[in-house]
């Protein structure tokens, strides 16, 4: 039986909206345009897109930037997305460093900055986040009202039915809900939490190994061990948010695992992150390397202890990695974090990858920066805010 059509319209107010968001998409994607080419690439009606302009215009996300001459006729206007209409800031609540960036509504920087991180309760780190905030607006010479979206990345899963983080490690105090009431007293309702993993997955699909890949995994090894996810070229975060939570892998073992670590973080983040290197190192009898780092060196430096510390650890990372390849099966892995980005450990995990799956997917360390979750973060604002545009919504997310 053939389904029968609805015959009702569309509503006038979705139809608008949908004009407005096919016409915003086109001047982000291709830069100035005149209303005749904007009729010729969406194909609407040189009234709708007349009036759709309009309606753009009104929100001061659009204007006229110049007139084209040059061609028979008048010189025709041209139409561009205003960077300076909104920004977007991003910023990452990392272990040891607060990080952050301000671009335009066109992705264009405009401040960045870091800063150490000086204390690890709750209070004194939501102060310096805005504090960092505050630094990049005045860097930039803008309000803070005129930040459309906040990002921060922050290790932990956002869990709504208690409006606080979850699953966020060594931070027990970022979990407090009155910690993300005190973040929105700052920021506002426009406020985001991104997991630092995830938002990191986004800056590869951006700007790093993951364009042009349908698939891939971002899998970060450092202070902590996590997993970004893209599946079909978005982010995959799983019914609940944690999918990529590969901390939580019951995988126990390792040289420097820890029982009461295992309980708090995971037996995987327990047995594969930096912490649990240096705990290696120091029940091998090695007392001068207090970091991963310093056991890598010395490792690449001929020391056999230190080099079967990380062999283990190759070995850890390589059946993480093999049950991602089970059960995923993407492009491509991206290896990143401290430990991740070491010299020759992609090397080492992808022999070791071999020997237990049926296929091996390429393994490329991120070339990213340390910036990477701010960058992450950014991009998920910036879709966040035209998502916003699209839904008819103005900048102050107020409903046109």
């Amino acid at each position: 039986m053939v389904a029968k059509l609805s015959a009702e319209p569309a509503r006038p107010q979705l139809m608008r909206a949908m004009n407005e968001q096919i016409l915003l998409d086109l001047i982000r994607r291709t830069g100035p345009l005149s209303h005749a080419e904007l009729v010729q690439e969406s194909g609407l009606s040189k009234a709708t897109v007349a009036s759709a302009l309009t309606r753009i215009a009104d929100t001061g996300l659009v204007h006229t930037v110049s007139r084209r001459a040059g061609r028979p006729g008048p010189a025709a206007a041209l139409y561009d997305i205003r960077p300076q209409a909104g920004y977007v800031l991003g910023l990452d609540v990392g272990h040891e460093y607060l990080r952050g960036a301000l671009v335009d509504l066109r992705g264009r920087d405009h401040a960045r900055a870091s800063m150490p991180v000086p204390a690890s309760g709750s209070e004194p780190r939501i102060r310096d986040v805005i504090t960092l905030a505050d630094t990049l607006c005045a860097d930039a010479g803008i309000d803070r009202t005129l930040v459309m979206q906040t990002v921060i990345g922050s290790p932990g899963v956002y869990d709504p039915s208690r409006d606080a983080l979850d699953l966020v490690g060594s931070n027990r105090h970022w979990a407090s809900p009155a910690a993300l009431g005190e973040l929105r007293d700052s920021f506002g309702q426009r406020l985001m939490m991104e997991n630092d993993i995830d938002a990191a997955a986004l800056a590869e699909l951006r700007h790093g190994h993951g364009r042009g890949v349908g698939s891939f995994a971002f899998v970060s090894v450092g202070t902590g061990v996590g997993m970004g996810l893209v599946i079909d070229g978005h982010l995959h975060r799983g019914a609940h948010g944690i999918a990529g939570e590969i901390a939580y892998l019951p995988f126990p073992g390792g040289l420097g695992v820890d029982a009461v670590d295992a309980r708090r973080r995971g037996e995987m983040e327990a047995s594969a992150s930096g912490a649990a290197v240096v705990r290696a190192a120091k029940r091998a009898g090695m007392t001068r390397e207090r970091s991963a780092q310093a056991v890598f060196a010395a490792a690449a430096s001929g020391n056999a202890a230190a080099a079967a510390i990380v062999s283990e650890e190759a070995t850890l990372i390589a059946k993480t990695i093999g049950a991602i390849v089970l059960i995923v099966d993407p492009d491509l892995i991206v290896l990143g974090g401290g430990i991740g980005r070491a010299p020759g450990f992609a090397a080492m995990i992808e022999t070791r990858l071999r020997t237990l799956t049926p296929i091996t997917p390429p393994i490329k360390v991120t070339a990213l920066g340390i910036d990477a979750v701010v960058d992450g973060c950014l991009v998920s604002g910036l879709a966040r805010v035209w998502s916003t545009v699209a839904d008819g919504r103005d900048r102050n997310g107020v409903e046109r």
